[in-house]
């Protein structure tokens, strides 16, 4: 890259992260595809003074926590094509995204959630909505194979809309959650999952977050770009409006939780 793109690149980034103040700061930036080392979100460091908080073995949190990585950084598009955009992504999920344009970025969230009930056996747990309010339910036979053609139903049916409506809403950013979602509904709309959070002793808080987009591709960690020196954790305690990711800006104000 030349001087000249190189400080417009620069001065892009400045402009569209909120002015924060670390975001000239060396890190993790990622401009193609690489070895991922890490086996599973719980392997992702952590930046010094913080440890992850606590949760039950049989919690949503403990479920992403220990969801598995792939090897390859790539993002792949249902297609099996690599998406045009591989700066976004920290890590990718070792999770199939299908091979119809459907798991899409609030489909990603369901198909988590759903995910964690499947290995639970908890199948009546397993409910989603339209934005008509109709239910879809999984029922029997509870195999891999009818599970996959119901979550395909259901990506079909609901969405962004309709997921926002059923998610209640968390009042301030600081008290996130693994699990929680950051949700803008509409058509269309975009939402991203909280995978792990972190604390430090002064109580300040980091997450992670993990997405997929349009067209439907793989399920991937993003990258904070604007706070290279934390990516790619994002700071809870900054107060700032925008939550700004590599592709979408979201406000604190849009936090839910199941």
């Amino acid at each position: 890259m030349g001087y000249t793109a190189l400080f417009i690149s620069i001065l892009l980034i400045s402009f569209s992260c909120n002015n924060n103040s670390d975001s000239k700061a060396p890190g993790n930036t990622i401009t193609r595809p690489h070895i991922n080392p890490y086996t599973c979100i719980r392997n992702i460091p952590l930046p010094e003074g913080y440890v992850r908080t606590v949760s039950a073995e049989n919690s949503f949190a403990f479920f992403l926590r220990n969801c598995e990585l792939k090897k390859d950084k790539t993002v792949y598009l249902f297609n099996r094509k690599p998406k045009y955009n591989q700066s976004a992504q920290f890590a990718v999920l070792d999770i199939s995204v299908g091979n119809k344009d459907l798991q899409q970025c609030a489909d990603a969230v369901m198909r988590l959630r759903a995910e964690f009930f499947y290995a639970q056996q908890a199948f009546g747990q397993i409910v989603f909505y339209d934005n008509a309010n109709t239910a879809y339910s999984f029922s029997s036979p509870y195999t891999r194979n009818n599970f996959t053609s119901y979550l395909n139903r259901v990506f079909g049916m609901c969405g962004s809309a309709s997921l926002s409506k059923h998610l209640n809403h968390v009042p301030d950013l600081k008290e996130i959650k693994p699990g929680d979602v950051l949700i803008r509904g509409g058509f269309p709309g975009h939402a991203a999952l909280v995978m792990d959070v972190a604390l430090n002793a002064a109580g300040k808080k980091i997450y992670l977050l993990a997405q997929s987009y349009m067209p439907a591709q793989d399920i991937h960690i993003l990258n904070n770009p604007c706070n290279k020196s934390l990516s790619p954790w994002y700071d809870a305690s900054d107060d700032s409006y925008i939550i700004q990711t590599p592709e979408y800006s979201f406000t604190r104000n849009e936090l839910k939780r199941w």
